[in-house]
């Protein structure tokens, strides 16, 4: 993977921020676009726009053929058994609530239970608070390890019979560790539950076969894989999109209305009520183009390579502390300086060009049980080189200087 060639690909990245050069550290929030994307996007509305599966003109056919293509590359992006398994949506968070709103209120019954962990995003923490009160399901949690992860043996522990869902990030976006979502699948699965997997920070990260996986649920977002914002995917077994009903009515998700009732068309319209996200849809078909063209494989090293580099030098730096194991982190660190808050620091690397986010990153469970308010976090991906973690760390160094010189005051 040449490095220089991928950020030749990514136009954002040519320009300065304060006087510096932008080093942009916020993937895990949200990756930038490469040309190939935005040029998608721009002849999609140039040449191409019209309604999809309506018009029987030429425009019209253009854009069904390209919306449909786009469904056709995520299914072998992630090695879906069938294309009607794939669902476009808004994103993550719209996945999630489509299985929480959907499935979960279907299956689970007063004193059924839905396990996911204190580790996960909100996205994939409060559906699930809303599905266990809406059903009489009970909400449990598997038990965390001082450093925020958790033992094959408290998931074990934690799944049982009367277990309907097990939901769990498949990387965290606090601590960039990959949870053993296969194993976590089998147990689930031992016991008659099925198991759905936030994908938002793996599926940029890392290659993703749902039928290796064996989950029945796989959720990710267009905008962290360099694609759009606005568009994500849900994955699902047939037999599990078959008996869910959908949670939008409207038009194109119907096979015949009357009067009092109406019947929905086959997967996976049943889901994409009304004009769908076309424009998204095709630029994530462009951005799984270029990733597939670089190559899963390569991402994935150079981002390891990337934040190992990162993770060594700042165990050097006084002042600092970093969350989750050492080992096994995928394209993030995230810290605190001794002393000073996590957006004071933010805002001091901003003026050094550095781009990293601070805060509680919409894992306050996870917050509380590190005993934090907030962290800041730097992540990483294709388009970084070593240059922009120099640049970081001499930002870190500046602004521990900084904060010990206004104490000094």
């Amino acid at each position: 993977m040449d490095i220089s060639d991928v950020r030749g690909w990514f136009p954002i990245l040519d320009q300065t921020i304060n006087g510096y050069p932008l080093a942009y550290l916020d993937s895990a929030a949200s990756a930038q676009k490469p040309i190939q994307v935005i040029e998608a996007i721009k002849q999609y509305y140039e040449q191409d726009h019209a309604n999809v599966h309506r018009g029987v003109h030429t425009l019209g056919s253009r854009a069904t053929e390209a919306y449909e293509g786009a469904r056709a590359k995520v299914a072998h992006f992630i090695h879906a058994k069938r294309v009607e398994e794939v669902i476009f949506t808004r994103g993550t968070t719209s996945s999630i609530n489509l299985v929480a709103s959907s499935y979960a209120r279907a299956v689970c019954k007063e004193g059924d239970e839905i396990v996911i962990s204190a580790m996960e995003h909100h996205s994939n923490l409060l559906p699930w608070q809303q599905a266990a009160k809406a059903t009489g399901a009970v909400l449990k949690y598997i038990p965390l390890e001082a450093d925020g992860t958790f033992t094959m043996e408290a998931v074990e522990n934690t799944i049982t019979q009367r277990t309907k869902i097990v939901a769990v990030s498949h990387i965290s976006n606090v601590l960039g560790i990959a949870n053993p979502v296969k194993q976590i699948a089998a147990i689930a699965h031992r016991h008659g539950a099925v198991v759905m997997v936030d994908g938002a920070q793996s599926i940029a990260h890392t290659k993703v076969d749902v039928q290796a996986l064996d989950c029945d649920f796989y959720v990710f977002s267009g905008h962290k894989m360099c694609g759009p914002t606005g568009i994500g995917v849900l994955y699902g077994k047939k037999a599990h999109l078959d008996q869910m009903e959908p949670s939008e009515y409207g038009g194109e998700m119907i096979a015949d209305v009357g009067l009092y009732d109406a019947t929905w068309k086959e997967l996976p319209w049943k889901f994409e009520g009304g004009t769908p996200i076309i424009a998204g849809a095709i630029g994530l078909g462009a951005a799984i183009d270029f990733l597939e063209q670089i190559g899963m494989d390569a991402i994935e090293a150079h981002d390891k390579q990337l934040t190992r580099y990162a993770v060594e030098r700042m165990k050097r730096m006084e002042s600092l502390t970093m969350y989750g194991p050492e080992e096994g982190r995928v394209g993030l660190v995230t810290f605190n300086m001794d002393a000073v808050h996590p957006h004071d620091l933010a805002t001091v690397l901003d003026m050094h060009g550095v781009a990293i986010r601070a805060g509680h990153h919409c894992c306050q469970p996870l917050m509380r049980h590190l005993g934090v308010g907030a962290t800041a976090r730097a992540s990483f991906y294709l388009y970084n080189t070593e240059a922009d973690v120099d640049q970081f760390l001499l930002g870190l160094n500046k602004a521990r200087t900084y904060f010990e010189d206004v104490e000094s005051w």
